[in-house]
């Protein structure tokens, strides 16, 4: 079998994919352009890929093709009318990244909550050491007990941040974006619902036609001033020019993201005009990506493509 790796920089260069030797011919390309992707796969058998289009323009010179292994669970990428009409096998990877996305959402939240890059540089420019007094009050922060931490999609990640909510004395409320989502454990609400009472709203929905745009202004506008926003599902959830305006008018106190519309991040972005990390911080797609986490998806990987060599299925999506 020879095995393609189309994007290894997608994983990092720590993670250890040797094991993929022995399962076949191996060739890793760091990236790959899309033009590029018929002339490096043409002779694959499997090819190992994780944001670049997987259909009929990219794999029709691929007459070996038997299998497509995504390295992310999302797999909007692949054209399946066409890899079904070919009876190319596709697998993803699943739940590798949970407790990573759900430690993330609190290392957002609380970077924003208690004002941790003001303190940071009022100690590194010199100021603490000229301070008369042993504390400084200038920005004002709150404590997380008590107050009200509204989830948007209750799925793994979701039950995971609620858990950990829960232990800081949060009341959990939580949108269910399909409608399906039945949790006795936490209170059920409705959109607008949620978006009155809660101090805190962390994303962990995934993106559909449901929760495109699902925050948009109109939103905004019914959060409470104190509250914090954190994306951590997909940046078209919310609607970008809407959190740049209630940022900077002060409709709402706060946002961390670390998933953007267009990533990497688009230079006309208005969210990029604020400088303020009191108010803002934007991360770069990495709340997935603890080491752990990345060699995780490279062992679910190989494991799915021996349980396809063994002729049992394992992770398949179609």
């Amino acid at each position: 079998m020879k095995i393609v790796f189309l994007e290894t920089d997608t994983l990092g260069t720590d993670v250890n994919l040797s094991k993929f030797d022995k399962l076949g011919e191996v060739i890793r390309y760091p990236q790959t352009a899309l033009a590029e992707v018929p002339q490096r796969i043409k002779d694959a058998d499997i090819i190992i890929v994780n944001k670049l289009a997987m259909n009929e323009m990219t794999l029709a010179e691929a007459t070996n093709l038997k299998l497509i292994c995504l390295t992310a669970t999302g797999t909007n990428i692949v054209d399946f009318d066409y890899t079904n009409s070919r009876n190319i096998t596709v697998t993803n990877v699943k739940g590798y990244s949970t407790q990573s996305v759900i430690q993330h959402t609190f290392a957002l939240f609380f970077y924003v909550y208690e004002k941790l890059s003001y303190y940071d540089e009022f100690v590194k420019s010199g100021n603490y050491i000229r301070s008369d007094i042993f504390s400084h009050f200038e920005m004002k922060f709150n404590e997380l007990y008590g107050k009200t931490w509204g989830i948007i999609g209750l799925g793994e990640i979701g039950r995971g941040v609620a858990e950990i909510a829960k232990l800081f004395g949060c009341k959990v409320v939580y949108y269910s974006t399909s409608g399906r989502n039945d949790n006795s454990a936490y209170k059920k609400v409705d959109l607008d619902t949620l978006l009155s009472e809660a101090d805190v709203i962390s994303i962990h929905a995934p993106l559909n036609d449901k929760t495109v745009d699902l925050i948009g202004e109109n939103e905004l506008r019914k959060m409470k001033r104190s509250a914090i926003l954190l994306n951590l599902g997909r940046g078209p959830i919310i609607n970008e020019h809407a959190l740049y305006k209630a940022l900077s008018e002060d409709w709402i106190a706060g946002a961390g993201l670390d998933v953007l519309t267009v990533e990497p991040m688009a230079a006309s972005n208005p969210l990029s005009k604020i400088k303020d990390s009191t108010k803002l911080i934007i991360t770069p797609h990495i709340a997935w990506a603890t080491v752990e986490a990345r060699q995780r998806v490279t062992d679910e990987v190989s494991k799915n493509i021996k349980a396809y060599l063994n002729g049992e299925k394992r992770n398949v999506v179609s």
